[in-house]
């Protein structure tokens, strides 16, 4: 009997294959039919992770997705979306167009490609950590990376529930390719490891390192939904008023359970979603996405890989709690920095080590090294929690000069007269002439 079911169960996995090769996705990209915005419509063969593949194409090419409508009922596999690039015009590069026809037409292209947020690793080393969150915890593996003479190449941070995050992309100082030497790896670990415990003995710490090709921005979505960040403490996360509207029914007359979700409209946010059913092993069959104003609803027909519905009210507490999770990871409130400078081992140490000992903590960070240029975002709050100083503010100015940092902010944001702030560090000379900080206080959704 187990004989004849495996013998079966290849044989199915075999004709799935066939058929894919038989009808290759098909990609028909229109910007006539509607006015404000470029129809990309993709036909293929379904599997499970399909739409996620797409999606993820679509979002690394930074496109706006103002609306969309998925099928994958049975065997085959229809999505459209209405996209446009961030400034809210269609997409008419041909060099894009084309591009895109070629990844999203074939069968193969969605695990090769090398897109924006995949991180190529044959020549670095990729580093991920995750633990309890605390102020400075950035600087402290900056420098135990500079110490072990490691150069960041690219890295993001994500902080969300008192969890950190971090993928980081590093090679040797000295010869400039990947640390593949197994004492000096195992070092390595156990000293970022060490780092990342802090106080908190309930949950783990964990250091990994890998070689390969990884999606960043889904990898740490993944290492988050493992990590339980969505598991809430009594203080935990965002005031009630400010949660994602996210239900979970059962519809049994039409076999399947509904998701909708109510929040604001941002970058990603259709990636995030996607992605995080996906993990969660729930295949979208039938979906219908609405940005188009302020506010985004997302509606999405889902049942498990195994067919079945959501099973209890436990289970669709948790399908609630891991998409209110994996919509807030991405949005920073804060003080956001904006460094762009000549790169070289140990700058990442020296900035976040200024943010320390300002009483700055990093709540969200992306690092890129560009051409021999640091290009780097940070997120950073008063790691008392309260605003950030203007004083702080107003002496990194005065150090950098006036014309080079400049300030975009709410001035409700910025405490004005507060007691003296803990002793200063300045930049001093970090920053040569040709480099810049850009410093802008935002709520980030990107």
């Amino acid at each position: 009997m187990e004989i004849s079911w495996s013998y079966s169960r290849n044989m199915e996995d075999e004709y799935q294959k066939f058929i894919r090769r038989m009808n290759p996705p098909r990609v028909v990209i229109d910007n006539e039919s509607c006015k404000n915005a470029t129809i990309i419509q993709v036909d293929s063969a379904n599997k499970h992770g399909i739409l996620l593949e797409v999606v993820q194409v679509l979002t690394d090419l930074n496109f706006i997705v103002t609306k969309a409508y998925i099928s994958s009922d049975g065997g085959w596999f229809m999505d459209v979306f209405n996209v446009t690039d961030p400034e809210g015009n269609k997409i008419t590069d041909e060099e894009i167009l084309d591009y895109i026809q070629k990844v999203l037409g074939s069968e193969t292209s969605f695990t090769t490609m090398k897109s924006v947020g995949v991180t190529c690793s044959t020549d670095s080393t990729v580093i991920e950590l995750i633990g309890t969150d605390r102020p400075g915890l950035l600087s402290e593996v900056s420098a135990v990376l500079t110490h072990l003479k490691c150069n960041v190449l690219n890295a993001e941070v994500w902080t969300h529930n008192t969890r950190a995050a971090f993928i980081v992309q590093v090679t040797d100082d000295e010869s400039g390719s990947a640390i593949d030497d197994p004492d000096r790896l195992s070092i390595i670990k156990q000293m970022l490891s060490n780092v990342l415990k802090g106080s908190n003995k309930a949950r783990e710490a964990k250091t990994v390192v890998s070689h390969g090709v990884i999606h960043t921005e889904r990898r740490l979505h993944q290492m988050m939904l493992a990590d339980r960040d969505y598991e809430r403490g009594s203080d935990a996360g965002l005031d009630e008023t400010q949660r994602p509207d996210v239900n979970v029914v059962n519809w049994y007359d039409k076999d399947c359970s509904v998701v909708t979700i109510r929040c604001k409209d941002r970058p990603k946010l259709l990636f995030d979603t996607i992605c995080t059913l996906t993990d969660m092993e729930y295949v979208v069959f039938h979906g219908h996405v609405d940005a188009e104003g302020p506010e985004a609803y997302q509606e999405y027909c889902i049942r498990h890989v195994d067919g079945s519905l959501v099973k209890s009210d436990a289970e669709r507490q948790r399908v609630i709690q891991c998409i209110e999770s994996a919509i807030e990871r991405r949005v920073s409130e804060g003080l956001k920095l904006e460094l762009c400078t000549t790169d070289r081992t140990g700058l990442l140490s020296d900035v976040t080590r200024i943010f320390r000992e300002n009483s700055l903590t990093v709540t969200r960070a992306e690092v890129a090294t560009r051409n021999g240029k640091a290009v780097n975002t940070f997120y950073v709050r008063d790691a008392s929690g309260y605003p950030v100083d203007n004083k702080i503010i107003d002496s990194i100015r005065k150090e950098i000069g006036q014309t080079i940092l400049k300030v975009k902010c709410n001035p409700h944001e910025l405490i004005e007269n507060r007691q003296e702030s803990p002793t200063r560090f300045l930049f001093g000379g970090l920053f040569k002439s040709k480099s810049f900080c850009n410093f802008g206080l935002v709520r980030s959704y990107s």
